[in-house]
C-alpha cells in the first residue's frame, strides 16, 4: 500500500488542472474585418444557479469589483491585427485585457488595459487604455455559459458582443 500512495497522489495531483478548467473552458471568438483579424480568448464559467451581477452577486465579492475580468481564470484577451475605434476609444494594433466595469449591472463599460498576462483577480486602473459605455440588453432567456461574439458588419465595421446570465452587452468597433 505504501508504494502505490504516491502513484495514486501523482494523479489525483495531475488531474486538479482538468477540473478546474472544465469549471470555466477556454474559448474564443475572431473575425476578419477589412483583411484584418481581432479576436478575443477567455475563459467561459457558468452561471450554475448562483447570481453573479448587482448587489451580493457572485462578482460583487471579488476584490477587484466592480472592475470584472469578463470571463475566468486568465484574463480576457483581445488582439487585433489593425488600429480601431472601438466605442470612440482609438485602440492601436496590438494585445490587451480586457474588462468590464459593472457597478450598475444595467450600464457596463468596457475597460481596454495595456496590462496583459495576467491571473485570476488582478486589476491595475492605471494600466487602462480608456473606458467605452456599452449598449446592454436582456436576452430572452439566461445565458449559462458567458459568451463573445465578434460579427463584422460590413463598411469595416464591427461588433463585440458579451453575454452572461440576464445580459448582454454590446459595443461598435471600426477597422480604421
Amino acid at each position: 500500500m505504501l508504494r502505490t500512495f504516491p502513484v495514486v497522489m501523482a494523479i489525483a495531483i495531475g488531474s486538479v488542472p482538468s477540473l478546474l478548467t472544465a469549471q470555466s473552458p477556454p474559448a474564443q471568438a475572431s473575425v476578419t474585418v477589412g483583411g484584418k483579424n481581432i479576436s478575443v480568448q477567455y475563459s467561459s464559467p457558468s452561471v450554475r444557479g448562483r447570481k453573479i451581477f448587482g448587489d451580493a452577486g457572485l462578482l460583487s465579492q471579488d476584490p477587484t469589483y466592480p472592475a470584472w475580468r469578463a470571463g475566468a481564470n486568465s484574463a480576457t484577451t483581445f488582439k487585433t491585427a489593425a488600429d480601431l475605434d472601438i466605442g470612440g476609444l482609438a485602440v492601436p494594433k496590438g494585445t490587451y485585457t480586457l474588462y468590464a466595469w459593472v457597478k450598475n449591472p444595467d450600464a457596463w463599460e468596457l475597460i481596454v488595459s495595456k496590462q496583459t498576462g495576467q491571473w485570476g483577480l488582478s486589476y491595475a486602473p492605471n494600466m487602462d487604455l480608456g473606458r467605452v459605455k456599452m449598449t446592454m440588453s436582456k436576452p430572452p432567456a439566461t445565458v449559462e455559459a458567458l459568451k463573445y461574439t465578434l460579427t463584422d458588419k460590413g463598411n469595416n465595421k464591427a461588433e463585440l458582443r458579451l453575454e452572461w446570465e440576464n445580459h448582454i452587452a454590446t459595443v461598435p468597433i471600426t477597422v480604421k
